[in-house]
């Protein structure tokens, strides 16, 4: 989203620059340099989106807020001449040009609402937390729209194929908390490792991946270390409270073995 901000912001200001230098410094009338950065805008923009295609929606907000810009430039520049004899600005290109900014000023809003959520005296205002679990709820949603289909489902079948090789195989995993975690604190993750016979499956590479799922920049790595005969451990520090997504990847030899959980991680200190 970060990226999304400056590329709207830093080609909004570039396409202001470009009107205002046409304005003022050539013949050309409002109207006319208007459109005349307008095209330069596509014909610089569509041929660079196609060959790094960011995906529908996000081409359409670049196109959108850019040609914005220059109408406004064009209302504007058009209305002065009104403005020689008149005591305030006319009345239509205000409301028109006062629309635009409202938008794209609330467009701004909801990108950095959803980049970083609200902040924490918004968010207990707007969102209080339930008397019964005392959940805290991430507002913020950073993500764009996947788009790479065909990725997806190639990989969405390796992993059937690897779901039936695991029910063949016939491992067995026990995983859960030590003791209950909380944001910010080591807390202790434990799995149990048995093969198809229930002995304990000794000497395997273990590692995990805890998966935010509001916020991507939160996701953890860890390695677990065998504690026991098939037991595996290990301490992890998770930032922030609420739901995580966990992968396990279990290792011996040429066998993985994958496990998907979730759960849920209270705010530090929750000692409810």
């Amino acid at each position: 989203m970060t990226d999304l901000l400056s590329s709207l912001i830093g080609g909004a200001a570039l396409i202001a620059l470009a009107n205002w230098l046409l304005g003022r410094f050539t013949r050309l009338g409002p109207h006319l340099a208007g459109a005349v950065v307008a095209l330069a805008t596509l014909g610089i923009y569509v041929p660079w989106a196609i060959l790094d295609w960011p995906g529908g929606d996000l081409f359409a907000i670049h196109v959108a807020i850019y040609l914005v810009v220059s109408a406004i430039f064009a209302l504007v520049g058009g209305a002065r001449p009104a403005l020689a004899g008149a005591a305030r600005f006319p009345l239509g290109p205000s409301v028109i040009v006062g629309f635009f900014v409202l938008l794209v000023a609330a467009d701004s809003v909801f990108v950095t609402l959803a980049e970083r959520g609200l902040s924490s005296p918004l968010a207990r205002l707007l969102l209080p937390p339930t008397a019964e679990d005392a959940r805290v709820v991430n507002s913020g949603f950073p993500g764009v729209m996947s788009h790479d289909f065909q990725k997806k489902e190639e990989l969405y079948n390796r992993y059937l194929e690897q779901v039936e090789r695991q029910r063949a195989r016939g491992w067995q995993v026990q995983k859960g908390w030590v003791s209950d975690p909380h944001a910010g604190e080591a807390a202790r993750l434990q799995i149990a490792v048995t093969d198809r016979d229930g002995r304990p499956l000794r000497g395997a590479l273990v590692r995990g991946e805890f998966l935010r799922p509001a916020d991507s920049r939160l996701d953890l790595d860890f390695e677990m270390d065998e504690v026991d005969a098939g037991v595996y451990r290990a301490a992890v520090t998770l930032p922030a409270p609420g739901t995580w997504n966990l992968v396990l990847e279990i290792r011996k030899g040429e066998d993985l073995h994958e496990v998907r959980a979730s759960t849920r991680v209270r705010a530090g200190g929750d000692g409810s």
